[in-house]
């Protein structure tokens, strides 16, 4: 059996074991997608444009969906106070109780499926699924541009800026490395690419110009929970056609010596190493790369 229809195999075993098929989801008396919404809403406090972009849904469909969960008196939509451009979403008393109806039936169903198997089978089947999660999140995860002043970009450079200062023996300078991010920001010389799925922030990578023909990547960075899954790869992989996209011929990059999982990767996808080219104090492995043979 090939890998796709393996795949699709496995869709049509689950969507019918969960119930995916009945008109009435877990007998709530609503279809799964407005389940869904009600789940997702009753997880965190959200506003229509994060349920969008976390549940990859159209705008028309999505406002549907809401007008139907507000007709049943399950959810409110209102104005965000800080940003009236926003429209803030959450659950109502009933919509509450709903919400906990429906962890509740989730959590019955799944331990209905694991019950019938062995101690064994189970430990099997958590390993295969958190596989094929995180496989499959990591094959329809968003590479995009964008601006580096975005909540988004600040929500990822945050994250990596954090995970430096935890792994660096002596910490990292935070205050620093944003005060040399607004100033690239302000000179047009970096293009910030972010990796999302369901509308958080889970990588990132920048281009940044050194020279007409030379540039160095920055930022580089992936989830904890995301390695594994070849999206380091598929980032930089990315990030070299961005720079070629915009005519360098040389890709320079440094790293800290504590970081191995990234000079790692890096070398693999055909760095070598050179001699210090800049001052950055934590940088202790410098690289390069050229992108003459690169398709254009």
């Amino acid at each position: 059996m090939t890998a796709t229809a393996t795949l699709r195999h496995f869709n049509r075993t689950y969507t019918q074991r969960i119930g995916l098929l009945a008109e009435s989801f877990l007998g709530l008396g609503m279809p799964l997608a407005a389940a869904r919404l009600v789940f997702e809403i009753g997880l965190r406090g959200t506003t229509v444009r994060e349920l969008r972009d976390r549940l990859g849904l159209d705008s028309g469909y999505l406002s549907r969906l809401l007008r139907a969960l507000q007709d049943r008196g399950l959810a409110t939509a209102e104005p965000d106070p800080d940003d009236m451009r926003r429209r803030r979403v959450a659950l109502t008393p009933k919509g509450r109780s709903t919400y906990r109806r429906l962890d509740d039936r989730s959590e019955r169903l799944a331990e209905g499926i694991l019950q019938p198997l062995s101690e064994r089978q189970r430990d099997r089947l958590t390993r295969a699924l958190a596989t094929a999660d995180l496989l499959v999140r990591a094959a329809t995860v968003q590479l995009r541009r964008v601006d580096p002043r975005s909540a988004l970009a600040r929500q990822a450079v945050e994250q990596y800026f954090a995970e430096l200062d935890r792994r660096f023996p002596d910490g990292f300078d935070v205050a620093a490395a944003r005060a040399a991010d607004a100033a690239s920001v302000s000179d047009g010389a970096t293009v910030l690419v972010v990796a999302s799925s369901d509308g958080l922030a889970v990588g990132c990578g920048a281009v940044q110009q050194l020279s007409a023909m030379v540039c160095e990547i920055k930022r580089m960075w992936v989830h904890p929970d995301w390695r594994g899954a070849g999206l380091g790869s598929r980032l930089l992989r990315h990030l070299e056609t961005v720079a070629v996209e915009h005519g360098y011929q040389t890709i320079r990059l440094d790293t800290n010596g504590t970081l191995t999982d990234a000079i790692a990767l890096y070398e693999r996808a055909g760095y070598r190493r050179i001699a210090r080219y800049n001052d950055n104090p934590y940088a202790q492995v410098w690289l390069e790369k050229s992108l003459s043979t690169q398709p254009a």
